[in-house]
């Protein structure tokens, strides 16, 4: 055999040496998921006198300590008919997220429906976690309220999805610029009774009134998926439906079963 057979044998196991020994260590490797910084403390609610108010209070532990570690208030608002917060986004130690509360009894009126959008901030130390709260905007929307309105309102990654029992309509609000688009039209004409979400972002509006009821589903991108009679809803992995707000009917509507090819785009 030559020397530059020789050479190139050499250098042929040498290659496949090495990839042999590599391979287990990349198969090894692991992608460690970093929790986030106040994923060990919570954040509690509890309404004040007439539901005009909400105090917030932030507990739980940091690395070197433990028990309640700040407090405040939201308001006051004419009356509360809902409250939901927002996905958290994390910077570092600081977690920011969103806190979404539906006046339903707002205005000279004592009828108009205001949302308001306030920014909870946690920066997290070993020993501390100081939080504030600022109300960033509010909006004005087209919906009927009251001292004896029922306000439902549910929400995915995008959007929000409001609704009153006493408006014929429900309202999409976009998250990132509160740009507003109202849905429902049902007729004979059916108020919002109750709207729930799945974890995946589906969301689904029901609707009654004059004996009858309706639904529309929505995607996580906001768009209507379906809609037709029924008191339709969904289930998340959080919270349980009460019937409370959610017709009942002895006979069950016919399942809309059925399925067809997607169409295939050019």
């Amino acid at each position: 055999m030559s020397q530059i057979s020789i050479r190139s044998a050499l250098a042929t196991s040498i290659i496949l040496l090495a990839g042999a020994i590599a391979l287990p260590l990349r198969a090894q490797t692991a992608i460690t998921l970093t929790a986030p910084p106040d994923e060990t403390l919570y954040t509690s609610y509890f309404f004040g006198t007439a539901y005009q108010s909400a105090t917030w209070i932030v507990c739980g532990s940091t690395a070197q300590t433990e028990g309640c570690f700040g407090s405040g208030s939201l308001g006051p608002f004419g009356q509360i008919g809902a409250l939901l917060e927002g996905n958290q986004t994390v910077s570092g130690n600081t977690v920011t997220r969103h806190i979404y509360v539906v006046d339903v009894a707002s205005g000279s009126s004592a009828d108009s429906v205001v949302l308001y959008v306030y920014k909870k901030t946690d920066v997290v130390t070993a020993s501390d976690d100081q939080t504030t709260v600022t109300l960033l905007k509010q909006v004005t929307l087209p919906l009927t309220g009251g001292s004896t309105a029922l306000c439902s309102m549910a929400a995915n990654n995008g959007f929000l999805f409001i609704g009153t029992n006493l408006t014929s309509n429900g309202v999409r609000v976009q998250k990132s610029n509160l740009a507003m688009v109202t849905f429902g039209g049902f007729s004979p004409p059916m108020n919002v009774t109750s709207i729930t979400a799945d974890r995946y972002g589906y969301v689904a509006a029901t609707f009654s009134g004059g004996g009858f009821t309706g639904n529309i589903e929505f995607g996580p991108n906001g768009n209507s998926v379906g809609d037709g009679g029924g008191a339709w809803f969904m289930l998340d992995t959080f919270l349980g439906v009460s019937p409370s707000n959610i017709p009942a009917f002895p006979d069950q509507f016919p399942l809309p079963l059925g399925y067809r090819p997607k169409s295939v785009k050019p």
